[in-house]
C-alpha cells in the first residue's frame, strides 16, 4: 500500500510558537512511518509544519496518490497535547482534501480521541485510541484487503451516526524493539535553518520513554497513559550517536513526560554518553521528588542536561494537594538549589487558576518564583481537557468554547474566583516581575551572557507595574496582597 502521512500542527496558526522559532519534527509520526516502511509499505511524509494553508496538502496527495491518508500528530510534544482548535481545524481541510480524491483517512491524534464523532463527519474514515503503530499496521493491512476492521484493537469509527469503539490495545512494553524514526523521510532543513538563524545552535526531539505513572487530576494522556515503559539506555545512546552524525545537531530535547525515572536508567546513560564520547546538551521535563538526591542530579550534569523544567505548578501546598501532585513545597525548592548547585538550570511551569485558588494562594506562587529565581518559567492557566477528573468536576460549565484556539489562548473556560480578564494581567504581571528580579539579581553576578536581560530591567519593572494597575482596577483587594 501508498500510506501518506502528515500531521496536524501548523506553525502559521500558533503565533506565539512562531515567534519562539522552537520547531521540532513530527517525531511519532516518524516512528508510525518507519514500522509500516519496515512491513513492506511505500510511505511518504507530508511535513506541513512551515505550510501556509492546510490546502498545502493537495499537492501531496496528487503527487503521491496514496492508498491511504494518515494525520498522526506528534503525541509526544506538549504542543499537540493541547488540543488547540486551529490545528483541528486545519485537520477538518485536509481530511476533506483527501475524501474528495476517494482516499480513506485514518487520523491518530489527542484531539481525535476526544472528539471522535466531529472528526469521522468531516472525513476521517477510523480514529486510532490510544498507542497507534500496531494499530495502524493491522488497519492498512485490512484497508488494503478490504476486510472488516471491527475485529482491530483500539480503533473508532461512525456506524449508522453512532461512535463504535473496538476494545482498547494494551501499550507496547519492549520499545527497543520499534524500527528508529524514519528521519530520512524528513526535510530538516527548515527546522535546522530556523534553529541556527534564531539561536545559533540545531536542537533536535528524541524520546527513550512512553507514558506516566504520575496521577496529576488536571493532566491528559490520551495516547500513552499511565503505563511508564522505557527505551535501553543503550538505544537510546546509540540512536543520538547514529542521528548527529548525519544530521549535525548540538542539542536534544527529551520529550518525554518524566525522564530518568526507570531505576538505574540514568547511571547506565551517563556512563555510555561518556565511553561514547557524545557531546551533547539537553533538556528535560521532571520532578522534584524525582531530583531530590545529589547523585542523581549530578549523573544529570556529567552527560550534558543544560536545563530542567520541572510541574511546580502552585507555590502554595493546598493547591498542590488539590491537583493530586505529589509533591512538597520543600521538594520543589531543594530539587532547584541541586540543580543550581550542578549548574543544570531549572525552570518551572506555574498554573494559575485551579479550583478555589484564592489571592493568597496565588502570592504564594509569586513569592516562590521570587525567592527561587528559576532560569526560566512558563505560565500557564487550568485547561479542563477530556479524560481528567479535574475536566469532570467542570464540564458543566463549559460552553461554546471548550479548547484554547492557540497555544497563547490561556483563557480561563470555567468559573472561579477571579475572572478570565484577571487571570490574563496575572500572567503578564507575574512574567515581568519575575523578568526584573532576575535582571536585578543578575548584576550581582555581571556577565556578557546576561547583558540583555540586565540591560532590560527598567522595562520589565515598567511592564510590571502597569500589568499591577490593570490588576487593581478588576480585584483591588486580592492585588494588594501581591
Amino acid at each position: 500500500m501508498k500510506v501518506l502521512f502528515t500531521h496536524s500542527y501548523f506553525l502559521r496558526f500558533d503565533i506565539k510558537q512562531l515567534n519562539t522559532s522552537t520547531p521540532y519534527p513530527p517525531l511519532a509520526t516518524l516512528f508510525a512511518a518507519s514500522l509500516l516502511r519496515e512491513n513492506g509499505h511505500e510511505v511518504k511524509v507530508a511535513d506541513i509544519q512551515f505550510a501556509e494553508s492546510p490546502t498545502a496538502i493537495e499537492r501531496y496527495l496528487d503527487d503521491f496518490k496514496p492508498d491511504v491518508f494518515v494525520i498522526y500528530d506528534d503525541g509526544f510534544n506538549y504542543l499537540t497535547k493541547m488540543c488547540l482548535t486551529n490545528m483541528r481545524h486545519a485537520a477538518f481541510e485536509m481530511q476533506k482534501c483527501a475524501k474528495k480524491k476517494n482516499i480513506p483517512v485514518v487520523v491518530s491524534s489527542s484531539d481525535a480521541t476526544d472528539h471522535i464523532s466531529a472528526y469521522c463527519k468531516n472525513g476521517a474514515d477510523f480514529i486510532i485510541i490510544g498507542e497507534a503503530e500496531q494499530t495502524l499496521l493491522e488497519l492498512v493491512i485490512a484497508i488494503q484487503k478490504k476486510e472488516t476492521a471491527k475485529l482491530i484493537m483500539g480503533i473508532a469509527f461512525l456506524e449508522n451516526d453512532k461512535v463504535i469503539k473496538t476494545p482498547s490495545r494494551n501499550v507496547g512494553r519492549e520499545l527497543d524493539e520499534l524500527p528508529k524514526p524514519a528521519w530520512d523521510l524528513m526535510d530538516i532543513k527548515p527546522y535546522k535553518n530556523t534553529w541556527l538563524k534564531k539561536h545559533g545552535y540545531f536542537s533536535l526531539n528524541f524520546v527513550t520513554t512512553r507514558g506516566c505513572p504520575y496521577k496529576c487530576n488536571w493532566c491528559a494522556k490520551p495516547i500513552y497513559g499511565n503505563r511508564y515503559n522505557s527505551h535501553s539506555p543503550e538505544y537510546v545512546v546509540e540512536l543520538i550517536k547514529e542521528t548527529q552524525s548525519k544530521l549535525g545537531f548540538t542539542h536534544v530535547w527529551f520529550a518525554d513526560d518524566i525522564f530518568g525515572l526507570k531505576p538505574g536508567w540514568l547511571k547506565s546513560f551517563a556512563e555510555l554518553i561518556k565511553k561514547e564520547e557524545i557531546k551533547i546538551k539537553y533538556k528535560i521535563q521532571s520532578r522534584a521528588d524525582l531530583l531530590y538526591d545529589d547523585e542523581t542530579v549530578k549523573l544529570l550534569s556529567e552527560s550534558g542536561c543544560d536545563v530542567v523544567w520541572m510541574g511546580a505548578e502552585s507555590g502554595s501546598q493546598k493547591i498542590l494537594d488539590a491537583m493530586d501532585k505529589g509533591i512538597k513545597i520543600e521538594e520543589i525548592k531543594h530539587s532547584v538549589s541541586l540543580l543550581k548547585k550542578h549548574n543544570i538550570k531549572p525552570a518551572l511551569f506555574l498554573q494559575f487558576g485551579y479550583l478555589n485558588e484564592t489571592a493568597e494562594d496565588i502570592k504564594q506562587t509569586i513569592d516562590l518564583v521570587n525567592e527561587l529565581l528559576p532560569y526560566d518559567i512558563g505560565i500557564s492557566v487550568s485547561y479542563p481537557l477530556p479524560g481528567t477528573k479535574f475536566h469532570e468536576k467542570v464540564k458543566e460549565q463549559l460552553k461554546t468554547k471548550t479548547n484554547w484556539s492557540d497555544s497563547d489562548d490561556l483563557h480561563l473556560m470555567f468559573e472561579n474566583t477571579y475572572s478570565p480578564e484577571f487571570y490574563k494581567h496575572l500572567h503578564r504581571f507575574v512574567h515581568y516581575t519575575y523578568r526584573a528580579n532576575q535582571a536585578r539579581a543578575m548584576v550581582k553576578e555581571f556577565s556578557l551572557v546576561n547583558y540583555k536581560r540586565i540591560c532590560l530591567w527598567p522595562y520589565y519593572k515598567f511592564r510590571s507595574l502597569m500589568e499591577k494597575n490593570n490588576l487593581k482596577k478588576i480585584e483591588p483587594v486580592a492585588t494588594s496582597l501581591f
